[in-house]
């Protein structure tokens, strides 16, 4: 593998180092967007139970109780809003637009670094593209006079194929990487609004 790197010429280390950082984006994404980490099932019976419990009556165990379930997972910010709002004896549309401002700070966080996975899958076909180009400058640059240099006219060739593989080798994986994570996404968005919904349907009822 190292000579291959060698081979493939200065031009492929942006290309390693957007692989890296690609893969460690893949890897952390898959992890924080399980199920378990996101809306983990049994965290919607735990605010109908603080709910009904009657702890929303008093301010400083509410603000303690919520400020808990905020903390479990991202499903439970929406779902402390809106016990929040209730426990300040907001009407239906307030406590509405408090989940509504909750989930788009969720949203942020599922979202993240998906910008950057994005932007990997774009660049990596233009920088094999440049190592391309600079392999073809070095095969220009091994015409002499008296003919072709072998060496170098094999070392642009190599420089050429070889950046342009990796590129396509990083952006295709760094592509449906981003389109698997942007379904897994739009998945844990819908768990957290059926389960905000339910929660709205048990306050306002």
């Amino acid at each position: 593998m190292y000579s291959i790197l060698i081979a493939a010429g200065w031009p492929v280390w942006p290309l390693l180092l957007t692989s890296i950082v690609a893969l460690a984006i893949l890897i952390e994404r898959i992890w924080f967007l399980q199920a378990k980490r996101v809306a983990p099932p049994h965290l919607i019976d735990g605010a109908i139970q603080l709910a009904d419990s009657g702890a929303l009556k008093n301010p400083q165990s509410a603000q303690q109780a919520t400020d808990a379930l905020a903390s479990a997972a991202p499903l439970g910010t929406i779902l402390a809003a809106a016990l929040l709002a209730k426990s300040k004896s907001f009407n239906e549309e307030k406590i509405i637009e408090a989940m509504q401002e909750a989930a788009a700070e969720v949203t942020i966080l599922l979202e993240r670094y998906m910008g950057a996975l994005a932007t990997i899958a774009t660049i990596a076909p233009l920088l094999g593209l440049f190592g391309t180009v600079v392999g073809m400058i070095e095969i220009f640059g091994s015409q002499q006079g008296t003919g072709a240099n072998p060496q170098q006219l094999a070392h642009g060739i190599s420089i050429a194929l070889y950046n342009t593989a990796f590129g396509l080798l990083i952006a295709i994986p760094a592509y449906a990487g981003w389109r698997g994570l942007k379904a897994l996404i739009e998945k844990r968005q819908r768990e957290c609004e059926a389960a905000a919904k339910k929660l709205l349907r048990h306050l306002t009822k």
